[in-house]
């Protein structure tokens, strides 16, 4: 097994790294009639509790909420900051999101450790209402060695569990 170890200096000079996932124009599914569609990125990755997860092609991810998720919960008002350097299960809960409505747990989509948080939420939680995909992201992880993208959702399969919810 590889042991990869990170010091704080690590972690915090990712933490500072903007490799964040940045959706073209083009890249949101469009489907005549279903407006559900055209808020669902086509190249990300959904779980069923509503998060997303950009692959960023060099063994992390971009994690955050959908548009979906946001619109339920309404006006984002404080997100609590994830722990650097934490390790986290797939399915394990990172963070608390609270609403004008309710406060919302949101999951880890896969296993990995957080090495970043986006800290400019801490002052400015509303947006994620405005741009969950881009400038609402809400934490990076290193994936762990057994983190398993095969379970998570394409963008037709959350389309399809979002409009069932409706």
């Amino acid at each position: 097994n590889l042991l990869i170890e990170m010091s704080q200096n690590d972690i915090l000079a990712a933490s500072q790294h903007q490799n964040v996932y940045k959706p073209s124009s083009t890249s949101l599914l469009t489907t005549t009639g279903n407006p559900i569609m055209s808020n669902i990125p086509a190249e990300l990755y959904y779980t069923e509790s509503h998060e997303w997860l950009a692959d960023n092609a060099d063994g992390t991810v971009t994690v955050g909420i959908t548009h979906h998720a946001q619109e339920l919960l309404g006006d984002v008002v404080f997100i609590e900051a994830a722990d650097l350097g934490r390790q986290l299960d797939a399915g394990e809960e990172y963070t608390v999101i609270e609403s004008v409505k309710a406060a919302s747990d949101s999951y880890a989509p896969v296993a990995g450790e957080i090495i970043a948080f986006n800290e400019a939420l801490e002052d400015a939680p509303e947006t994620v209402n405005e741009d969950p995909y881009v400038e609402g992201w809400v934490m990076k992880l290193k994936l762990a060695q057994n983190a398993d993208l095969s379970g998570l959702l394409d963008a037709q399969a959350y389309s399809d569990l979002v409009a069932s919810e409706d």
